[in-house]
């Protein structure tokens, strides 16, 4: 049997679940719903929250964007994939999606390209290619930004 929590003992609870880590306002009231709570305080605990600023949508996805660069490598793409699944608002993303360094975008773009690019044996230059644009699509990059590194990549291996 599961325990229904009351809405002040849940909202202490919920306190200690945000401040730990920034989390999504999805994510918070999918926590709330699973303390048994009804939809009504629910929505009255997710205000307080934000209120007190316990819960920030710009500030998560700030955390998240720089977490999933940072750590994962992931290209824009599946980053905002994986916000739009959170329910973060557009302009959010795009505002987090804004702070990654251009710069440093592409040269982990390039470093990604090359190492997948040399782990690859005994393929024709045909199949590498395949082989290197599967890879970075599925970290998210963009396709026009591959085919760069691409050229990049074939231009100093030929040299």
């Amino acid at each position: 049997m599961k325990i229904s929590l009351t809405p002040a003992q849940a909202f202490q609870k919920i306190k200690q679940y945000c401040a730990y880590q920034e989390r999504s306002h999805q994510a918070t009231k999918e926590k709330l719903f699973s303390m048994g709570l009804y939809k009504k305080d629910v929505e009255i605990l997710l205000s307080q929250l934000i209120e007190e600023n316990y819960l920030n949508e710009q500030r998560y996805a700030l955390q998240f964007v720089g977490g999933h660069f940072r750590i994962k490598k992931w290209g824009k793409i599946k980053i905002a994939a994986a916000l739009k699944q959170q329910k973060v608002s557009s302009y959010n993303i795009q505002k987090a999606l804004d702070e990654i360094d251009q710069t440093a975008y592409l040269s982990c773009l390039q470093r990604l390209a090359s190492v997948k690019w040399n782990t690859i044996k005994k393929e024709t230059v045909l199949n590498k290619k395949i082989k290197t644009t599967s890879y970075l699509l599925q970290k998210g990059y963009e396709s026009n930004l591959i085919r760069i590194a691409l050229v990049k990549l074939q231009d100093s291996n030929e040299t």
